[in-house]
Parts: C-alpha cells; structure tokens; sequence
C-alpha cells in the first residue's frame, strides 16, 4: 500500500509539473517569438505618413524671407524642372507648388536666367523657399493653392488620379432614369398580355 501512495504522490507531482510548464506555452501568442512582447499594432501607412511630415514641420518654425539673385533652372531625376537662385553664397531651392502639378508651365521658367527678388517661407535649417511673390507680383492667386482637394478637384495631372475617375464620383451617378436596371424595354409583349384561361 505505501508503495502506491508513493507511486501516486509521484504521478501528481509529475501531473503539477507537466501543468506548470504548460499552461504557458499554450497560453503564448504563436506569432511572438519567445522573449518578445507583441508590438502594437501600427496605424495606417497613410495616417503614419500624415504624422511624420506634420512632426517634421512641427518641429522647425516657418520663417519669412526675401533673397535676390538669378534664377537657374535644372532637371529633377524625374526630368521635371527644378529651380534655385544663389543668393549671399547660398543656394536656394525654389517651389511654386508640386511639380505633378505645373508640368511645363511652372511660373518660375519665365524668370530663368533674370536677376529677381524672391519672397516667400522657409522652414528653419532648410534651404527650399516656398515662393510667394517674384520682383512684388503674386505668382498664384490668394487663397487655397490650385493643386489642393485631390484627384477629384485636380483631374488627370494630379498624381492619384484613377482612369475610372473620369465617370464622376461614386454615388453622383447616372439618376434613377438612367441607371441599369432601368433601361430595359418596358413594352409588354403580346405573350406578357395574354391572360391563363382566355
């Protein structure tokens, strides 16, 4: 008898160590490898890039600025047109907005090669100026710039524009006459009319 209370004893601590081992495994996340936490999930790609660029800008303050000299033309890796101007032995970037958005007619090419005075901002340590005025005359209208409310407000040049896009939006559709399930021939026809029984 004291040799199966024994055998017993033994078979229940082995049944608490075999538990004690694992209740854990089976309790880890499978898609964590061992010593690691589960990171949190991450936010939208998009959200994330809104984020980044939002922190970036927040980070240095927009300074205005006034800079003078001749302004040269270049070509980006894309082959779109690029523009500075050397002022005070510095280089500065010039932008009138996206490239997508002016192609060829960017206003800053009729400056080309001309001694101008450029004002506009600059984000603090950064070398780009955002162009507001060229020798005193607006080179865009006051106001939200052209090139903002995306592919529906732009159109083809914008660069999310989709070739579906050219319908119109999705729900500004075709009205009630003229949907699908509308267009189908509602004459009756002489077999429709006749009536079982006559």
């Amino acid at each position: 008898m004291r040799a199966s209370r024994r055998s017993s004893a033994l078979i229940a601590i082995c049944a608490i160590v075999v538990l004690a081992v694992a209740i854990p495994v089976l309790a880890a996340d499978p898609s964590t490898p061992p010593g690691q936490s589960k990171p949190d999930k991450s936010p939208n790609p998009g959200q994330q890039k809104k984020a980044e660029k939002a922190a970036k800008e927040a980070k240095t303050p927009e300074l205005a600025i006034t800079v003078t000299g001749t302004v040269q033309q270049a070509t980006d890796g894309k082959g779109r047109p690029t523009f500075t101007l050397t002022a005070d032995g510095k280089t500065w970037g010039l932008s009138a907005g996206p490239s997508w958005y002016w192609g060829d007619k960017n206003p800053l090419a009729a400056y080309v090669g001309k001694s101008v005075t450029v004002a506009g901002s600059h984000h603090e340590g950064e070398t780009e100026i955002d162009v507001e005025t060229v020798n005193g005359t607006a080179i865009r209208a006051a106001g939200k710039p052209p090139w903002a409310g995306g592919p529906w407000v732009v159109g083809s040049t914008h660069p999310g524009w989709k070739p579906w896009m050219a319908d119109g939006k999705p729900g500004k559709g075709h009205g009630q006459a003229g949907a699908p399930g509308q267009k189908k021939d509602k004459t009756p026809d002489a077999t429709e009319s006749e009536t079982p029984g006559s």
